[in-house]
């Protein structure tokens, strides 16, 4: 046998390489999606252009009804339509990383109970920190509430809560998930830098409620990690909210 034959092939090295190469590739592009999707990106560009149209987020001190709704679920679709592209670009099936194979019908019913937990955490972090943390509200009235100001107020926050709420924010805590569960650390790490976003983004709310949201999400995300269907917390999620505006009406004044 001459030494030509037994001479490795030309591409021997750089193909023992290529696949080191390639996962970090493929981490980078999954930490470019993540920010992406982070909403930060989409709810800035739709407010500037919102605004650059005339709408203003406030009107004599309280939010803007219409903006507030016109932003919600404007980023609902963009945001939802720019995860189905990055799903369908790198050749995933929707279905099998919202939903898995599990039937969405049985899923959306065990979420109904799950409505009365996600109460049950938000009620103990909120007694917790009247207890023994009063420092942590920091907001006095929830300003979201101040869009609350009539029957027809309510129903058009009651379609952002479910649209915005249980159906974007699950569907985007999926995909996060999804991303970091197969390329940036795992589901555990997921949870982690997700809920710690959510909480963020209500600080408006308070910092006793943004703990609160972020537990909320650590939850949800949990399920979906568990079952693989984000069905379960979808319904979860958009119970919660709306029990919030059903709470609000009934509370005396």
């Amino acid at each position: 046998m001459s030494p030509d034959s037994i001479r490795e092939p030309p591409d021997h090295q750089p193909s023992s390489i290529r696949p080191q190469s390639s996962a970090l590739s493929h981490r980078i592009v999954a930490v470019i999606e993540v920010v992406l999707c982070s909403d930060f990106l989409t709810q800035f560009a739709l407010g500037g252009t919102l605004t650059a149209f005339g709408y203003q987020p406030y009107v004599k001190g309280r939010l803007n009804v219409a903006f507030v709704v016109g932003l919600s679920l404007g980023d609902a679709v963009l945001l939802i339509a720019l995860i189905l592209l990055l799903l369908y670009a790198h050749g995933e099936r929707p279905r099998d990383v919202f939903f898995g194979r599990r039937p969405i019908v049985g899923e959306a019913v065990l979420g109904l109970p799950m409505i009365l937990i996600a109460l049950g955490i938000a009620v103990v972090v909120l007694l917790t920190v009247q207890r023994f943390f009063p420092s942590l509200h920091t907001v006095a009235q929830n300003p979201l509430q101040d869009l609350l100001r009539s029957p027809r107020d309510a129903w058009l926050f009651a379609l952002v809560v479910l649209v915005a709420g249980g159906v974007r924010e699950e569907i985007q805590r999926a995909f996060l998930l999804h991303r970091f569960d197969v390329w940036l650390g795992g589901g555990t790490v997921g949870i982690i830098v997700t809920s710690a976003a959510f909480g963020a983004g209500h600080m408006l709310q308070g910092v006793d409620a943004a703990l609160a949201t972020g537990l909320l999400g650590a939850f949800w995300g949990a399920v979906y990690l568990r079952r693989r269907s984000c069905g379960a917390p979808m319904v979860s999620h958009a119970g919660f909210d709306l029990l919030q505006i059903v709470q609000y009406f009934a509370a005396p004044r």
